[in-house]
């Protein structure tokens, strides 16, 4: 199967995960979902990749990489990802956390003095447009802070830096399904770490009726993990990365048919989202 049907398919099952996550949070919180997540994913990766994969593939010093990447994604990526959901509503965070190949186009900028055309300045304004059109703050919705933005774009600007970490271990380790679970493993050490040495341990809340929700978002969390690697594994980083980043499309499609009682859709925000993900494949497309 091609690199670009693997990213379509990555791209639905992350809405479907963001969506049922918002559902979730009714009754606990993003720390939480990010737990359920992680451990669904150990439990399942880690037993598997030791029964499958010889010790030398396991233990190959370019799955550093990997270590690397899980500390940044799906560690904060996920847990600030779901705080926008959260604060913001699944159809807002979802359409900012899919402006990461802006911010790459930005660090590239600064960082290593690249000069890019006039198309991928014409791909800037139309994400940020896009982004506005999105953050614009709607009639008779709940309350929310304008910095609160910064929740998804924070998950989009590191996801940025942990896809080029990714690309470059696969390019060494040539096993997708070894990288997702190093990553992982990572994040979910990660996140019990940062839980324990802040004494937050005790605000993970397992009671009422999140569990069904974020199981089954797990599941998806995981499938798209699984699905992430294999098209950044079989298809070039800038063919898939704006399909991987058609998620805010999926996800307004899902809202609507989903969540229509819960979270408001204005034609505004459907063409702040196309405009979006329009942005996003002419900066990519370079």
């Amino acid at each position: 199967m091609s690199g670009e049907i693997w990213a379509l398919l990555s791209a639905a099952t992350w809405a479907v995960d963001s969506i049922l996550v918002r559902k979730g949070t009714k009754f606990s919180n993003a720390s939480t979902a990010a737990f359920v997540s992680f451990l669904v994913s150990v439990l399942f990766l880690v037993p598997f990749m030791f029964l499958r994969f010889p010790r030398e593939n396991i233990f190959h010093s370019g799955n550093l990489y990997f270590v690397a990447s899980g500390v940044i994604q799906p560690a904060m990526v996920r847990v600030l990802f779901y705080m926008g959901i959260i604060r913001l509503g699944v159809s807002r965070a979802g359409p900012l956390r899919g402006t990461a190949p802006l911010f790459t186009m930005v660090l590239a900028f600064f960082i290593l003095s690249e000069q890019p055309g006039l198309w991928v300045y014409a791909g800037a304004v139309l994400t940020v447009l896009g982004t506005w059109l999105v953050s614009y703050r709607r009639e008779g919705e709940a309350n929310w802070r304008t910095i609160d933005i910064l929740f998804p774009l924070g998950a989009a600007l590191l996801a940025s830096v942990s896809q080029n970490i990714r690309k470059l271990g696969l390019l060494t380790v040539d096993e997708p399904f070894i990288a997702s679970t190093v990553s992982s493993a990572t994040s979910f050490l990660c996140l019990l770490i940062s839980l324990t040495v802040s004494r937050q341990i005790g605000s993970l809340k397992f009671r009422g009726g999140c569990l069904p929700y974020y199981g089954v978002a797990a599941v998806f969390a995981l499938v798209g993990q699984l699905l992430n690697f294999h098209a950044l594994h079989a298809g070039e980083v800038s063919v898939v990365s704006p399909i991987l980043n058609t998620t805010p499309l999926f996800i307004i499609i899902f809202t609507a048919m989903f969540l229509r009682g819960e979270e408001k859709i204005t034609r505004w925000v459907v063409i702040g989202s196309i405009m979006l993900v329009s942005g996003i494949a002419v900066i990519t497309a370079r």
